[in-house]
Order: C-alpha cells, then structure tokens, then sequence
C-alpha cells in the first residue's frame, strides 16, 4: 500500500467528524471506541456532504474491517458505500461482493453478489447468494442463497434457499424454501428449516432415516425437540411397509444429582400381525445425599417376537431376558474400611423361541445385600458379604434364602511377591414354600473357606529379535479348602455353572450364585512370563500356563450331589497374547484334556491394525462338547473381518462368520465407505442367522453430510461391532 498523503482539505474533515486518517504502517493501532479509521491511496472530499477514497481502501470501527477498491463515506451518518469488490469483517463472519451500501454504527445495510463465510472458531459455514441484507449486529439475510459446510472451493453439496437468515446472537439460522442439492440434485426440500451456527443442539426436524431388508422397508422421519441444556426429545413417526405406521419417542434428562431416559417404540396396528406392537425402555439413577442412591431399568415389549420382526443383530441376541428392576443403594467409607448396602427388586420378561424354550429366571422380590471391610491393622483384613433374598417363580418352589459370609485376609505384599491367606464361614439358609405335594421346609448349610493365594515376582533384562526388553516370570499358587457337601436337598434359584478359564482357576467356587458351593481340596499351579518393552513398557508378549490339582475325588453337580472324579487334575490351561510390533497384535487360550489326550477348547484371535482405517483380524474358535438346542455337539467357527482403503477415500468393510459344523454362514457383510471430506456414503449388506430356522438380510445406505448429520440408515454400530478396530471414516486424517 502507498504512503497516504492526505490533502488539507480531507484533514479537515477528519478534524471535524472525528475521522482518523493515518497512514498505512499506522493501521495495527486500533481506533478508539465509536471512532471510525481510514486509509486509502487517495482521499478527497466536501466537508458535511462526502469523503471520497481510492485504491487500498481500509475501514475500521470497532471490531468491523471494510476493505474495497473504492469508498464512498457519508461522515454525518456513518453510512459507506464501497465497490467494485469489497470484504466486510466482524466477530462471527465474513461477506465479501461486489457493492455494499452500509451504515457502520448500527450494522445495517445491503450488499450485491456476496459471499458469506463464518469467521475462525465458528462452525465451519459459508455461502453465496444474489444480496445481502445486514440487520443489526450478528445479523444477516442472503437472498436466493446457497449455503454449505464445506471448505472453500467444495460445492458437492448445498442448501439451497429463497432466504436464509443467520443470527450469531442467538447462533441460529433459518432458511425459507429450501432444498438441499447433492452433486447437483435436489434430495430433500422443505418450506422451512432452522440449524444452529455453532454445533450445538437446536430444536428441529433431522434427516429422514431410510431402512430396508427382511424387516421391511422403513422412512422415518424423527423430530428433535431441544427443551432445555439439561434436557431434549426425539420424536420419530415413520412409515414401514409392511407393518404400516409407526411412532418412536425417546425424553433425556440431565440434573446435578439424577439422569435418566424413557423411549417407546409403538406400532398400532401391525398389518402382517394383525394386532398393536410396541416396545418400552426406561432407566434413571439418583443420588439422594447422604451416601444414598436410587434407579431403576426397565424393559418390556408386547411379545415374544417383537425383536425378531423389529430388531437388529445385537437386539436379537441380547433380548432373551429383558430386565425390570429398581434399587435403592447405600454406601458410606471411613479410614479404615467402607460399607455397602443395596435393597432391590427385579424381575424378568423371557421373550421364547418355541423351537428353542428358554428358562424363565426366579424374579427377586426383593433382595437386600450388604458387603462391608475393615482394615484391621498388621495387614489383616475383615470382610462380610449377606444376602437376603425373596425368589418368586410363576411354575417353581418359591422361597427365601439368607447367605453370610464373614471372612478374615492377612496379606503380606512385598516387592518380591505376595501371600495373602484367608478364612471365613458360608452360611445359607432357606425358607421354601410348599408347592403341590411338596410341603415347605427350613434348610441350612454351613460350610468353612480356606484359601492361600502366593506369588512371586522375578524379571530380568533380556534381548529378542535384536530388541531389549525386560522378561518378568511369575510363578504363583492357590490352595483352597472347602469340605465336601451334598447339595441336591438345596433348591436351585440362580446358580450356573462357570466356563473355565484362567480367572476361574484362582476361584472360590466353580458356581455363580449361592445355591451350590463345591467342595474342594485342591492348588492351582499357574507360572506366566511376559515381555514389556524397555522403553514404552508394553507387553509384547505374554505366555501363561495353569492347572488345578485335586486332593480329593469328590465332586459336586450343578443338580448338587457329589460325584467322584475320574481324574486327580483339571484340563490344563495354556494362553499366548501380546503387541508383537505396533500393527500386529494376538490372543489365544488353549484347554486340553489330559486324561482323554483331547482338546476340548481353544480360540485363536489375530489382529492386524497398522493405521485407522486399516485393520484385518481372523478368529478361529472350538470347542469339543457345546450345548446346541439342549445336546452337546462340537463348535467349530472361523470369523473373518476387516477395513481396508481400495482406493484415495475408498474403504472396503466386510465380516464373514462360517460355522465349519453346520457347513453354513453365520453372519455375512460387505460393504463400501466414501470419504470426500464434506460427505460420506456408505453400502453395507448385512445377513445374519436370527434363529435356528431363520435367516435375515439387512442393507444399510447411508448419506452424511459433513455438520448436517446423515440421510438413510446408519451402519456404523454395526460395523464396530462387527469388525475389531472399526475406525469411523469421516474421523480419518486424510
């Protein structure tokens, strides 16, 4: 820019309006409040009527900045009129074009063939249009204006409007007759729409969501409804082919001291079922002060095959029992130790496959438990876990069981290792009801606990592979003592019998639940060694091998009468897992059968992940003896997945889940993700196993458009699910 040298006449002038007219160099002074500043490569102009400016015109008032090629400013009423190409900067945005008519105190004014974009630290946003209207502060119309996300230069897409109307204040915008243009053609319009400028949540309808597969084909068009910073509604009416119309709402609330949701899912007239459907969640938390705590999760649906015709994968297989409880909890700590109570009441919905019938679990109406600890001193510990429990059934006995289990743990930890002993007394007592000709009775149980668990820690430093890295072996032992008692006088209310596994192996009791303690007399024997790196500390490798030995023969049932083994030692337990380098990344466990010379499980797990967007795995699992439809057969599983680019912003995801017994396809899916940087498109086929005599195919297509959200059905859960290290593409550093 020129040196300005201004005329006396235009010094005047300054003089007498409180214009400053200062050179270009001066220009990172800033004016004073209310005080307007210019600098051009000429100035001239007649006192009280006009100042004229030529070449490098820059006007500043406040935090306002016009800049253009030339400058008409009427002194006496703050009014400028610039061209032929002009920029207008202030907090919020930027309008550029190519005639602006602009009053500088109140913000007013129009402008001809702007250009719009919001200023750094907002949300990305700008736009065109045939003029601007400048409303006052923060406030702006663009008339037969267009609008995106998008960085500059990137018009994949746009929201077309007659007007939009863009309020920084209240950081909303509003465009009228508007439809939104992908690649040029119009996918969606509306009379009216409002978003908010900043990110944050607004009010208002989103885009449609768009389902098809052996559900039906499904639009539904949801409705957001932002009532509070605490609280918001989602309201979905929605069209399913053939089901016919549908009605979902999902209520949020947020307070300092509770949180919760309710959400229903209504069908009123289920054409091919030819009655009303429905589901029903709720769940809420409260803390009541005081060390007091409150909630409840409830769950219903209005039969046994709503999930099937309704759900996804994930809702299929985790539906069978759909929990309703509620609980009122206390807990209080001091120095030395910490309590625990809970009093609660729960109960279940059994959604039933007639071709595979499931147990219905007791309810527990109510149940009181308590766990407290103490810290006695010289490393001793006390510690009580209770339980009293009322079991209701609508076919079994009923009754009520009173467990206590008081205990005492010395521990002595050092840096070499540990030994931690343990003795404490299980007591159960149960009242049952009479049921038919059984009558009631009173029965107990009382059984001594002993265990000792020790370890030692060694660790060297060693090389491998040309790498330093700091070897640790840990051997470790746990004998456990509990007399053997017949059980099957003892009703069973909520016992199961555990998988085995390396958890399992350090384990009081084989059992969940309190209905069935085994007996034992018995070490686990386990030794592990693990390589972490010497520099980051991360286990690349890890190898870990345990057993239990038995002192005695007898065994106890899951039906509670004692058997006698047929061996003196369990399956061995070998694992392997570890980051071998930064990609690659494994797992396996390996149970064999010593006696039998059989392998009765193992699973083999392989990850591949050298970037996001990258990643490969292959899973491998069997087991000898399984329960399929109440028998026990083989389970032999190959579970394939992966994402991986095809191309520039092509990603290719797929699973593909085979049972080699069945000689069939489990799940099956296949997709593509586009990743533009302004919108994503992802296809993704899905078909899957949903019973034992069906199978079920889904096709999810979705559009999303970068700040606006996605148009169609979204696949994104499905894939994390589906494929291990799953990376959402728009999150990709391209």
């Amino acid at each position: 820019m020129a040196r300005l040298q201004p005329t006396p006449l235009a010094l005047a002038l300054a003089a007498a309006f409180s214009l400053s007219s200062v050179q270009a160099e001066e220009l990172n002074t800033p004016p004073a409040p209310g005080q307007t500043q210019l600098s051009a490569d000429e100035l001239s102009g007649q006192m009280e009527v006009e100042i004229k400016a030529r070449g490098n015109v820059v006007v500043r008032r406040d935090d306002q900045t016009l800049k253009a090629d030339w400058l008409e400013y009427y002194q006496a009423k703050n009014r400028a009129r610039a061209g032929d190409h002009f920029t207008l900067t202030q907090a919020g945005s930027r309008v550029s074009g190519t005639l602006i008519d602009y009053d500088l105190a109140n913000r007013t004014g129009t402008a001809e063939q702007p250009d719009f974009a919001a200023a750094e630290g907002l949300r990305s946003f700008r736009g065109d249009g045939t003029r601007a209207e400048f409303l006052g502060k923060g406030k702006y119309r663009l008339l037969q204006a267009r609008a995106n996300t998008c960085s500059p230069d990137d018009d994949s897409w746009y929201l077309k409007a007659s007007s939009i109307d863009l309020d920084y204040g209240k950081n909303v915008g509003v465009a009228r007759n508007a439809r939104l243009e992908f690649q040029g053609v119009p996918i969606l319009y509306t009379p009216w729409i409002d978003f908010p400028l900043d990110g944050g949540r607004k009010s208002g309808i989103l885009a449609p969501i768009a389902k098809t597969g052996s559900n039906g084909t499904e639009l539904s068009v949801p409705y957001y409804w932002n009532i509070a910073p605490n609280y918001d509604a989602t309201i979905t009416p929605g069209y399913n082919e053939k089901r016919g119309a549908m009605l979902g709402a999902e209520f949020r609330y947020l307070q300092p001291d509770y949180q919760g949701e309710i959400a229903t899912a209504q069908v009123p007239d289920d054409k091919e079922a030819g009655r009303s459907r429905y589901a029903w969640r709720a769940k809420h938390t409260q803390n009541l002060g005081a060390g007091f705590g409150a909630g409840y999760n409830a769950n219903y649906v209005s039969d046994d095959d709503y999930f099937d015709d309704f759900g996804n994968r994930q809702d299929i297989a985790s539906s069978t029992n759909l929990v309703r409880e509620a609980w009122l909890g206390y807990g209080k700590e001091w120095d030395s130790g910490t309590f625990n109570a809970q009093l609660k009441a729960q109960r279940y919905q059994t959604l039933q496959d007639p071709d595979a019938l499931v147990e219905e679990p007791y309810a527990r109406l109510p149940q009181l438990s308590a766990s407290a600890n103490q810290d006695l001193g010289a490393g001793l510990s006390a510690n009580l876990q209770a339980e009293l429990t009322r079991f209701t059934h609508p076919t079994k006995q009923e009754g009520s069981r009173l467990v206590s289990y008081p205990s005492v743990t010395w521990s002595l930890d050092q840096s070499w290792g540990y030994i931690r002993p343990k003795a404490g007394v299980h007591y159960t007592r149960y009242s049952l009801d009479a049921l038919g000709s059984t009558e009631s009775r009173e029965v107990t149980r009382t059984l001594p606990i002993f265990s000792t668990d020790a370890g030692l820690y060694f660790d060297r430093p060693t090389t491998l592979f040309g790498s330093s890295y700091t070897q640790t072996l840990e051997p470790r032992l746990y004998y456990l003592n509990i007399p053997s008692k017949q059980q099957n006088d003892l009703p069973n209310f909520d016992t199961s019998e555990n998988d085995i596994n390396f958890a399992q192996l350090f384990s009081e009791n084989r059992f969940s639940g309190s209905d069935r303690i085994n007996g034992a007399d018995q070490l686990t024997a386990a030794l592990s060694t693990r390589y972490l790196d010497a520099q980051s500390g991360i286990e690349q490798l890890r190898l870990s091998a345990g057993q239990v030995f038995y002192f005695s023969k007898d065994d106890l049932t899951l039906n509670g009468t004692t058997t006698q083994r047929s061996s003196q030692r369990s399956d061995l337990l070998l694992s392997a897992g570890g980051q071998i380098t930064p990609s690659w990344r494994f797992d396996s466990l390996y149970q064999h059968n010593q006696d039998l010379s059989k392998t009765e499980q193992y699973n083999l797990q392989l990850f591949y992940t050298p970037e996001p967007g990258k990643t490969a795995s292959i899973r491998y699992r069997y087991d000898r003896l399984t329960d399929v439809g109440g028998t026990l057969g083989p389970l032999r599983q190959v579970d394939v997945a992966g994402q991986w680019p095809l191309a520039k912003k092509w990603y290719a995801v797929a699973r593909y889940n085979y049972s080699l017994q069945d000689k069939k396809a489990l799940e099956q899916l296949a997709g593509v993700e586009y990743n533009d940087g302004c919108w994503t498109a992802r296809l993704v086929g899905q078909r899957y196993v949903s019973d034992s005599n069906t199978t079920k195919n889904a096709v999810y297509l979705q559009l999303e458009l970068k700040d606006l959200g996605g148009i169609g059905s979204n696949p994104v859960d499905t894939l994390r699910l589906a494929i291990p290290g799953y990376s959402k593409i728009n999150d990709i550093r391209q």
